[in-house]
């Protein structure tokens, strides 16, 4: 699982008790540690570890940004000082997540000891002034459950935005020739994005394969023989020992490149190219680094690769995604639909063992054939044109169907015609993102930091918002 650094600030306004803004500080702090948050408090700043002062903001800056932390987190401990907290948020450059717990009853002669909530409302508009996206959790108590499922939730925001914002994708191969649809920005990418690509010539991977594959030694000690051992522990295989060697060989060649150029995840001319020069599909070698956690993609789908670290971002890292094509429509389900691609899917979203085979639509082997397990998923593209991004995203359910080639799953949504036409009308294409957990609410917040707009395919915003409020 994915581990995430909060930065704890925890803010007071003067003319509200400060005792009682102390005593605050301390029972959140507690429960951060009580639901093994890691956080960075401000302790060590001044006698009360509260932010309300300017030259505090400082080195609380200076302190978080050396701490590395990964989101902001600005609990008001009563009113709150909302321009100093605005301030650390706008030079901060991360997550925001805006909180205070619910103010007890007033005291027998009126007095307000704290006077949270209105703070926030003062503060989530000197926010919006300085230009900083935010999230809101509600105003509750620190020991109700909505406090600590918005604060997972916000932490898994900002593992979207970090895995996006440091993205680098290894690109082995051009888009093949028909796959206009797959193109993409590179430099639009960098620019708008910080989002690096990472062009290497299907002649280096070759290379590094055939560089492999010679190092076997018979003794079970090279990485192609300890891949391997992998692959006969996870995979039934219909291949040849000699195709079997080269899948292993190509899964060590491509995560070598990868630890070679600090990627993230990668990209491959899957066809034809490839199999003219090595005699194998690259399916099952992808599968093996997807289970890894490393997103590999197949037709050099840039964006499909960039979509695969935000899913599993915001999962935190839990569960492994699979890259599908939308296919053909279900003959018996009339909202249903089947995703499929050759075999790059990871073997643990199979409900069978994968086999390594021949695939649809080609002669080669090294593709795998498994149907995926079913149950309810989120299914994501992030995709643009014309400088224009989204993320399409929504809920699906994965349902029995006919027997299929290659990695597969038959799924039912809500409208198929509506996606359909979504798909169709762009700027998406017909490759997404699939995840066995629902991530919806949390990538819909997440693209609010990354400048990019969400695209529900089901008209369900209003309740992703509601749950977003605690509701």
């Amino acid at each position: 699982m994915d581990t995430i650094r909060i930065g704890y600030a925890p803010t007071r306004r003067s003319i509200f008790s400060a005792p009682d803004a102390r005593r605050y500080r301390t029972i959140i702090a507690d429960r951060l540690t009580e639901l093994n948050v890691e956080f960075v408090d401000i302790d060590d700043i001044n006698d009360e570890g509260l932010l309300f002062d300017e030259d505090d903001r400082i080195r609380v800056l200076e302190k978080f940004r050396a701490a590395g932390v990964d989101g902001l987190f600005l609990p008001h401990c009563n009113f709150g000082t909302e321009f100093i907290c605005a301030r650390l948020a706008k030079d901060l450059g991360r997550p925001v997540l805006l909180w205070g717990p619910l103010d007890e009853r007033p005291e027998p002669n009126g007095v307000r000891l704290r006077d949270t909530q209105c703070g926030l409302f003062a503060t989530g508009k000197v926010l919006r002034r300085f230009q900083v996206p935010f999230t809101y959790l509600t105003n509750c108590r620190v020991d109700d459950p909505v406090f600590e499922r918005g604060l997972r939730d916000f932490m898994a925001v900002c593992n979207v935005v970090r895995a996006f914002r440091a993205a680098r994708i290894l690109q082995m191969g051009p888009r093949p020739y028909e796959f206009y649809s797959t193109m993409c920005n590179e430099g639009e990418l960098l620019e708008r994005f910080n989002i690096e690509c990472v062009p290497v010539p299907l002649g280096e991977l070759a290379r590094g394969v055939r560089q492999a594959t010679g190092e076997v030694t018979g003794d079970g000690s090279s990485d192609v023989e300890a891949q391997l051992a992998w692959m006969e522990e996870h995979f039934d295989r219909d291949c040849s020992s000699e195709q079997a060697q080269t899948v292993a060989g190509m899964a060590v060649a491509i995560r070598r490149l990868l630890r070679s150029y600090h990627c993230t995840a990668g990209c491959i001319q899957c066809w034809n190219e490839l199999q003219h020069e090595l005699g194998v599909m690259p399916c099952a070698a992808n599968s093996i680094l997807n289970e890894e956690g490393t997103p590999i993609t197949c037709e050099t789908d840039v964006h499909g690769a960039i979509t695969s670290l935000m899913v599993e971002a915001a999962d935190m890292g839990r569960k492994r995604s699979f890259f599908a094509d939308w296919t053909i429509r279900h003959p018996d389900e009339p909202n249903g639909e089947l995703l499929q691609h050759c075999g790059p899917w990871p073997c643990s979203v199979a409900k069978e063992r994968p086999k390594i085979t021949v695939p649809l639509a080609f002669d080669h082997n090294g593709a795998l054939t498994a149907e995926a397990r079913h149950g309810n998923l989120t299914l994501a593209r992030f995709d643009g044109d014309n400088g224009a991004y989204s993320l399409l995203l929504g809920p699906a359910e994965g349902i029995d169907g006919p027997k299929g080639m290659g990695t597969y799953l038959w799924v039912r949504v809500d409208d198929i015609k509506r996606l359909e036409a979504k798909i169709v009308e762009g700027p998406y294409i017909h490759h997404c993102v699939g995840i066995h957990d629902d991530v919806v609410p949390v990538l819909y917040e997440a693209c609010k930091y990354l400048g990019i707009t969400p695209d529900l395919y089901d008209p369900i915003e209003e309740d992703v918002k509601a749950y977003l409020r605690g509701e």
